[in-house]
Formats: structure tokens, sequence, C-alpha cells
């Protein structure tokens, strides 16, 4: 089976997460992956455990199989010219670096454009390249500068950051689509183009229905905890173990949970009969709620109102989450070999198609010989010299 970007090359110079996830998403899809990285140190998050995997560090590994490493110094005139070789041979170049540094460098857009004319050039920055461009963009500083921390937590307690870098992973799959749509466009303009994406504007586009809701009234939403400003119930509810997590989108399923729950009068009651009606009165409802679900445990609710199609959920760990998700049939991870942890499987399927090379992320310098070959600028003068490919495959062969 053919790999939907199998032949294009990808020269990445980004480093920590955002960069590093959009450039894994374009390997899973068949692209081959340059990771440029410091000599003897590497991207950052080799260095950010525990936990620590045999060869590196478990958040290093989690955006960056499929790739091959080279270790390149941008002050080190020989090594640079290295580096300028792959970009001028490549399809898509990504940087996360401050605004200016790739063109101190002559690697900037401009520079490059005048000799590779149909390179997709992604940058992603924390506040963009105009004002903000010299703060540094980190994905905890983001979710309060953004917004997020201020609708996240109690009603009645702090701000808290999501628990993952949630920002700096939709700002990678910002990317993503940015250079996908890029590599498009060259194929009706042959020409590529210069793609930016910033952590804030990822974010503020992610927080779609809370910024609406703000430019309706002109009133910022506040903390809710796990309730939600528009629906109710939508919420976690006590049961007898633990909190079942409830969410009723309209009134057909807001009925049969309360029938569920032998409480078939609260569907009636004027005060709970619409979302409008149960979203003025959502104290009182939860308290009804929860004195219903107290006769037996999140498992036992769980599985009585999924019956009856009324979303329910217990709150599960990762470990639950990706035993449920093997129980559902989603294959939720695959192995990569010997002596690295299995890796979380892409979240896009295909008919024809099955994302992510069974590779595991490179060691520092990996494969230094074979990408300096490659790329030595004398050779790259050399109209003969092919552009390396590295196919697709389930058993590995074909690497390097």
């Amino acid at each position: 089976m053919t790999a939907p970007l199998e032949g294009v090359v990808v020269a990445d110079f980004s480093r920590v997460l955002a960069g590093p996830y959009c450039s894994m998403f374009l390997a899973d899809l068949g692209a081959t992956v340059l990771k440029i990285e410091r000599p003897g140190v590497g991207d950052d998050t080799r260095a950010w455990g525990p936990p620590w995997t045999a060869g590196s560090s478990s958040y290093f590994e989690s955006v960056n199989r499929a790739k091959l490493s080279v270790e390149l110094d941008l002050s080190d005139p020989a090594d640079l010219a290295v580096a300028r070789a792959i970009a001028t041979r490549a399809d898509v170049l990504i940087e996360n670096f401050r605004t200016g540094t790739m063109e101190r460098y002559g690697l900037g857009y401009y520079a490059l454009r005048a000799v590779n004319p149909r390179l997709v050039y992604a940058s992603i920055t924390g506040f963009g390249s105009h004002e903000g461009a010299q703060l540094p963009g980190y994905d905890f500083v983001v979710q309060a500068m953004g917004g997020l921390m201020s609708i996240t937590g109690a009603q009645d307690g702090d701000p808290h950051k999501v628990g993952v870098a949630l920002v700096d992973v939709l700002t990678g799959k910002d990317a993503t689509i940015g250079i996908l749509a890029g590599l498009r466009a060259r194929e009706i303009t042959g020409l590529g183009q210069h793609v930016e994406v910033n952590l804030l504007s990822s974010l503020l586009g992610s927080l779609v229905n809370q910024v609406s809701g703000y430019l309706a009234t002109g009133r910022a939403p506040g903390r809710m905890g796990n309730q939600h400003p528009s629906i109710a119930p939508y919420e976690t509810l006590r049961c007898s173990d633990g909190p079942l997590a409830v969410a009723c989108g309209n009134d057909s399923q807001f009925t049969r949970m309360a029938r569920a729950v032998g409480r078939p009068d609260l569907a009636t009651d004027e005060r709970f009969a619409t979302n409008s009606a149960r979203v003025e009165h959502r104290k009182d409802l939860a308290v009804l709620l929860e004195t219903a679900l107290a006769a037996n445990t999140a498992a036992h609710w769980e599985k009585v109102l999924s019956s009856m199609g009324v979303p329910a959920g217990r709150v599960a760990d990762i470990g639950g989450a990706l035993e449920r998700a093997t129980e559902l049939g989603l294959e939720p991870t695959f192995s990569v070999g010997d002596g690295h942890i299995p890796q979380v499987t892409s979240p896009i399927s295909f008919s024809d198609y099955v994302p992510g090379r069974r590779t595991p992320p490179p060691s520092l310098g990996e494969h230094n010989a074979v990408i300096r070959e490659w790329y030595e600028p004398l050779a790259y003068l050399t109209p003969q010299h092919d552009i390396p490919t590295y196919p697709y495959s389930d058993d590995q062969e074909g690497l390097p």
C-alpha cells in the first residue's frame, strides 16, 4: 500500500513538543522526516524525565517515532552547509525558533525560497511574528495568558492548567493541517509557501463556544469545575463509590436518564423539563440525581445509562483509558521493538493505509553518516544525486 506522503522529505528543525508532534504526524503518513538536533544534547525532551526509557525519556519517545536523527551545529560552517543542503532539497521545513533565528543562519523562508521555490516552510511561535515575536512560547504560560486556565478548575478554587501540554498539541495539529494544505496548493501552483502558526492563536481557536459566548455578551466565562455553561446535566455526579460523568445533550436523553435512575417525575418537573430550565436549576437537579445515584456504583450506572442511550462513563486513569480502548477494539498502542516503550496509535485511520511505521524514536545522531552522505554539499550539486526516501514498511525493511 502507498503511504499518502511517500516521497515527501521533511527537514525538522523543531524541538520539544508542537513541532515534533507535527513532524511525527507527517512521518505517520509516510513522509521521510530528518530530525536536526544539537550535537551531544539533542532535543530538549531527551532530558525531560522521569519517566526514563532504556535509551531516552518517555516524553521524547512520545513524539519522535519514525524519524531519522542527524546532529548539526548551525554555528559550525561545515554543519551549516549540510543543513542548507537539506533545506534546499526538502519538500517541507518545520522550525520553532524565535523569530529571526533561522534568518541569521541563512535558513529563513525567503532565502530558501530563492533556491527551493517548492518548499512548504512552517514556522511555529508562541505569540506570532509581530509584537510578540521575542516572547518565549511555553505551553503553561500560554494556558494562563490565553484564557484556558481561567475556565479550568473548581468555581471557588484557583485557576488550573490542563493535565497535559494541550496547547502545544493543538498547535502541532494546526501546523500539520497548514502543511498539508500547503502541499496541496503546491500541486496546483507549483510553488510552496510560508505557513505560520502560534500557540496563542491555536488556543483561542480551540476555545470555540467559550470565546463565542464572550463575543456575544461581553462577559468572560468563569470556572465551573466539571459543569457545562450551556447544558445540564453535563458534569460528574457522585455515585455510591465515586464520580460518573453524565452528558445529557438533549431533553430526550434526560428523560431516559430520569427513568433509569427511578425518578421519571424529574422529566416533567417544570424546573427540569427543558435544557434551559435545567441549566437555571442545575444545583437542585444535581442534588436530586446524586441522591438517586447513591443507590449503586458508578460501574452499575454506566452500564444502565449507556444501555438506554444516555452518554455516561466512569472517570478512568490513563491505564484504565487504554484498557477501555482495547476492549472497544481500537488497538490504542503498538510495538516498535524490544527496548522501546509502546507507541500510541495514530488517531487517523484509512481504508487502504495503516498510519505509523513500526520504527522506534531514533537515538541521538543515529543517522549521522547516511544523512551526511545524502546531503554532503558537494554531492548535492550533482544532478544525479537522488533525494532519499524512507518507504513505509511494517517489518522495517528499507531502512538505512
